[in-house]
């Protein structure tokens, strides 16, 4: 075991309550883990939403055990794959904590069942597939997808969102609507209004 220093002893008291507050946030998907690098055979401190069946008290991965032997591995991994014991899939984070010598003297990980979310996708799935069999209808004016892509396309040039366009880049937007002939399309300019989140008052405005 490290020695222990007064410091390592309160910022770890500290990563206990980061844990819990993460714990409480992403409960019941996210599994969140404090380790104890200074007693590597007993290396888990706390572990929070447990979705792995490890235990207090537990021994140190093998990500922990690198961590001990080099001051310079990585301190944030993030997101890379991994397998609970059962073959369940996993997202996991970790993030390595140093003391003031550089040294790693814990670390807090989070590891997320992705089967909770891909159950959840396969339903969603098939919630929104639909059958091919029945006759062509659309809810939506023709050609008011083509003015919301255009809109998108002149926000991402600027790099901002629809929304966010200022005053004189929404009447260069309109310009632009207008030249290339989607104004004429029916309901246009209640198309723009809906998705710039303005009224159509305004779109008339910008048109002048």
């Amino acid at each position: 075991m490290k020695k222990t220093l007064p410091e390592d002893t309160h910022l770890i008291s500290q990563l206990e309550q980061i844990a819990e507050g993460l714990s409480k946030t992403f409960s019941p998907f996210c599994e969140v883990v404090l380790h104890d690098l200074r007693d590597p055979q007993h290396a888990i401190l706390a572990i929070h939403n447990n979705l792995s069946g490890r235990q207090p008290g537990d021994p140190a991965t093998e990500l922990g055990l690198a961590r001990i032997a080099d001051p310079e591995y990585p301190q944030v991994i993030a997101n890379y794959q991994n397998q609970f014991a059962d073959g369940r899939q996993v997202k996991s984070t970790s993030i390595g904590i140093k003391d003031a010598r550089g040294q790693y003297v814990a670390a807090l990980c989070m590891n997320v069942d992705l089967s909770l979310f891909r159950g959840l996708q396969g339903m969603l799935e098939q919630f929104g597939s639909v059958s091919g069999d029945t006759p062509r209808e659309s809810l939506d004016p023709s050609g008011a997808d083509a003015i919301r892509a255009r809109i998108d396309q002149f926000a991402a040039r600027l790099a901002t969102t629809p929304r966010a366009l200022k005053t004189a880049d929404r009447r260069a937007l309109m310009r632009e609507l207008k030249d290339a002939g989607c104004m004429d399309v029916r309901r246009a300019m209640e198309t723009v209004a809906s998705h710039l989140g303005v009224s159509r008052a305004a779109v008339y405005t910008y048109a002048k």
